[in-house]
């Protein structure tokens, strides 16, 4: 849920907002939590400094405080060594106020990088899962609505025959992991995403031995030496050994999101959590 809509259904909250840093901060300006009497919604960096904010935001509300700013010094003070300065702002939350967090959340999900999944089976939904609390848009396609249909119904999914085309039309820095149930679809797929030359990240289910099968027939088909370098295969760590979907979906988003901000600005703000305490 956004933070937006967690606001409407909200008590009174105090919206927080890092105005400005200077120096090592633990997040970037713009990233926003609100405050209400007994709950917080989204993160500011938490530890000592956080609380200072939660503290500060329940001051305002009780009526004990007045300050719409404070500038707090990341040093052994707080008990936190970043080593550099934040400045806060608090403002009521109004109608006005998540009106705009809405728009704000709408333009920076539009901005969210597309992770297009191929392959709606066991490793595919648990990968399109791991990564929904993440500033990226899964897409997962099959040409089987039986698979399709076992997603949640918030992943965006897409019945397609020709995931080849689903791959062209992708925009520009998207990532791509193919895992579907026929090897030689997944080597179409694999060909049609390296062939791009634009992809943050390209990712092929499967061991050693399938990429090297892989690479000889990508030989073969003409694609070019240099362009098989981005190719990922196995997806996540070849160091742990555990299989399960679950597993391997862990470790693939992870690999994703290096990926893609390693190649562009990816937005920072993700989902938000929900908590009672600070």
């Amino acid at each position: 849920m956004s933070l937006a809509a967690m606001l409407k259904a909200a008590a009174p909250a105090v919206l927080v907002r890092v105005a400005e840093t200077k120096g090592s901060a633990p997040r970037e300006a713009g990233t926003v939590m609100a405050v209400t009497t007994d709950a917080i919604f989204g993160t500011i960096g938490g530890g000592q400094f956080e609380w200072l904010a939660i503290d500060h935001a329940r001051g305002l509300l009780a009526g004990k405080r007045d300050e719409s700013e404070l500038d707090i010094p990341l040093g052994s003070d707080i008990g936190q060594c970043c080593g550099g300065r934040v400045r806060l702002r608090f403002e009521p939350v109004t109608e006005a106020v998540v009106a705009a967090l809405e728009t704000d959340e709408r333009a920076a999900q539009d901005a969210w990088p597309h992770v297009h999944i191929f392959g709606a089976g066991h490793v595919g939904r648990a990968l399109a899962m791991a990564l929904t609390p993440l500033p990226v848009t899964p897409i997962v396609y099959d040409a089987r609505a039986s698979e399709l249909a076992l997603l949640p119904d918030d992943i965006e999914s897409k019945e397609s025959a020709l995931p080849e085309a689903e791959v062209r039309a992708a925009r520009p820095g998207s990532a791509f992991v193919v895992l579907t149930h026929d090897h030689a679809l997944d080597f179409l797929i694999a060909r049609e995403a390296l062939a791009r030359r634009d992809a943050a990240y390209i990712g092929l289910i499967g061991s050693k031995t399938k990429r090297a099968t892989f690479r000889n027939w990508f030989k073969r088909e003409g694609g070019e030496p240099e362009d098989f370098k981005q190719l990922v295969c196995p997806i996540g760590s070849a160091d742990v050994k555990d299989k399960r979907p679950e597993v391997i979906a862990a470790l693939a988003a992870a690999e994703i999101i290096t990926a893609l901000n390693r190649n562009a600005n990816v937005p920072g703000e993700t989902h938000e959590r929900t908590s009672s305490t600070p």
